[in-house]
C-alpha cells in the first residue's frame, strides 16, 4: 500500500507550500498569479495536498500578544510509557506541539495556557500523577527570536520577487495585550482547524456577516493577535534530521546570540527560556551529516555560546495542533 512518503511532490507543489508559508490566507487567484499557473491548478493542487494530509494551514494566537502563558516542557518517562504519554499530551488543546526525543524516553512539548492556574494544574497535578512519568522540567518562554508568524525559509524554491509579492506589511509590536471577544474566539476556533476557511463558514460560526468576519480576521492579523502557520512534515521535502538545541549563553550575550540563530535557515524556532540553559532552538536539516555541519560550523562560529546540548527528535507526534500519523497531519480527537 502506498504511504505518504511514497508520494512525489513536484516543483509546483513545493512552490505552493512555500507561498502559503509567506501568506497562508492569500487568495487562490493571488497564489496563481505569483506561481504563473491557472486558478484551477492552484485550487486542485492545494486540495490534493490538504486531503492527503501533507499540508495544513492553521490560524493560531500570538501567545505573548493575547496573554497566553507559554512554556517548553521536558518530560522524562519509562521507555514503554513515553509514546502513550506523548499521545495523551497531544490530545490536549493547550499543547501546541509534541515530539519524542532522546532515545524515546523524553517528551518535548509546548504549552499554551490561558491562565496560570491552567498551566500549574498540568505541571503540578496531572503530569506528576501520570503513571511512569519519572521527571518534569518546565521552562517559561521569555522571548521568541524566531517562530510563530516567522516563515521558515528551508524550502527556498520561490524567487525573491515572488516572496515580495506575497508578503504582508510587517506588524508593529504593540505594548499592551489584546483581549479577544467572543466573536473573535469563535473565529479562532474555526481557523485553528482550517486556516483557509471561507468567510461564509466563518460568518455561520460567529453570527457575523461575511464582510464583518473578513474585517475581523484582517484586524486580528494587523494587530498581531493571530497569525497563520503552515504545517507539513519536513521529511516529505527532504529534511530528515530534526533536533532541539539547548544553549548556555551569558545574559549579556543572549539577545545577540538569539538574533544570530534567528538568521540561520536551519532554525524553525528559537527562544530565550528559564532554567540552567538560557536558549533553546528547534533545527531542521537535510540529514545527520548536515546537522553535524550546522552544529560545528554555524553554532560553533557564534560568539557567546557556552555549553551545547543536542537532542535528536525521533518522532513528531503533534505539530501546531495537528497530530502526525504515518506522515500525515490529522485532526486530534477530543482530549480525555
Amino acid at each position: 500500500m502506498e504511504t505518504v512518503y511514497d508520494m512525489e511532490l513536484d516543483a509546483l507543489d513545493r512552490s505552493l507550500v512555500q507561498a502559503l508559508t509567506v501568506d497562508g490566507r492569500a487568495p487562490f487567484s493571488k497564489l496563481a498569479e505569483v506561481l504563473d499557473v491557472s486558478d484551477q491548478t492552484v485550487v486542485r493542487r492545494y486540495r490534493r495536498l490538504r486531503t492527503a494530509g501533507l499540508v495544513r494551514v492553521v490560524g493560531l494566537p500570538q501567545g505573548s500578544r493575547v496573554g497566553l502563558f507559554e512554556s517548553w516542557l521536558r518530560v522524562q518517562c519509562a521507555p514503554d510509557a513515553a509514546l502513550p504519554v506523548a499521545e495523551a499530551l497531544a490530545r490536549r488543546p493547550d499543547i501546541a506541539w509534541v515530539t519524542l526525543n532522546s532515545g524515546g524516553t523524553e517528551i518535548h512539548c509546548m504549552t499554551r495556557s490561558r491562565t496560570h492556574k491552567d498551566r500549574d494544574t498540568l505541571l503540578l497535578d496531572k503530569l506528576p500523577r501520570t503513571r511512569r512519568v519519572t521527571g518534569i522540567s518546565a521552562h517559561t518562554i521569555l522571548r521568541k527570536f524566531f517562530g510563530g508568524p516567522d516563515a521558515w525559509v528551508g524550502l527556498d524554491v520561490l524567487r525573491p520577487d515572488q516572496i515580495a509579492a506575497l508578503e504582508r506589511p510587517p506588524v508593529e509590536p504593540a505594548p499592551d495585550r489584546y483581549a479577544m471577544d467572543e466573536a473573535e474566539l469563535a473565529l479562532l476556533a474555526v481557523l485553528s482547524r482550517d486556516g483557509r476557511a471561507g468567510y461564509p463558514e466563518l460568518a455561520r460560526a460567529t453570527g457575523l456577516s461575511e464582510s464583518t468576519a473578513r474585517r475581523r480576521v484582517e484586524r486580528l492579523r494587523d494587530l498581531g493577535a493571530v497569525f497563520f502557520d503552515v504545517e507539513f512534515v519536513p521529511a516529505l521535502f527532504g529534511y530528515e534530521a530534526e533536533a532541539t538545541l539547548v544553549l548556555t549563553v551569558p545574559p549579556a550575550r543572549l539577545a545577540e546570540v538569539g538574533a544570530a540563530l534567528a538568521s540561520h535557515r536551519e532554525v524553525a524556532f528559537a527562544a530565550a527560556v528559564t532554567g540552567a540553559a538560557s536558549l533553546m532552538a528547534v533545527v531542521v536539516c537535510r540529514d545527520t551529516d548536515a546537522l553535524y555541519t550546522y552544529l560545528t560550523e554555524r553554532i560553533g562560529a557564534v560568539d557567546g555560546v557556552g555549553q551545547v546540548e543536542l537532542i535528536p527528535t525521533l518522532r513528531s507526534v503533534k505539530r501546531a495542533g495537528m497530530l502526525v500519523e504515518d506522515g500525515r497531519l490529522v485532526d486530534p480527537p477530543p482530549a480525555l
